[in-house]
């Protein structure tokens, strides 16, 4: 049985705990293992997810809207973060959103290539 303190209170983990740690997403892992801390490292994943869906949403989704309905969609993808958090615990939903923005960020840095040699028209 290993004991372990999160903010003051001492857990006592059994062996079934520890797989449970085991079955973590890597990124919650990576954050549990860098704070030693269960809060710091969901409040970490959530702001990883989130900045990461902004990221995607805004390289791939985003137009140019009225400064109160940016601020609406920017408030539902906040909110629907958190949910994503609670998936994330177990799947790979960060590793998801990192790969996505990836992918994005290199079809936006090629399109502006093509659009600076002329070969791509302007919309």
């Amino acid at each position: 049985m290993n004991i372990l303190n999160f903010d003051g209170f001492v857990l006592a983990l059994t062996r079934s705990d520890l797989r449970a740690i085991d079955n973590f997403s890597p990124t919650l892992k990576f954050f549990y293992q860098l704070t030693d801390s269960a809060q710091t490292s969901n409040w970490l994943l959530w702001l990883t997810i989130t900045g990461l869906a902004i990221l995607v949403y805004k390289l791939g989704f985003a137009k140019k809207l009225p400064l109160l309905k940016s601020a609406i969609i920017y408030l539902f993808l906040i909110v629907g973060c958190l949910f994503l958090t609670f998936l994330a615990i177990f799947l790979p939903i960060a590793e998801g959103l990192m790969v996505a923005a990836l992918i994005l960020i290199i079809y936006k840095i090629r399109l502006n290539r093509e659009r600076k040699s002329g070969a791509l028209e302007r919309n």
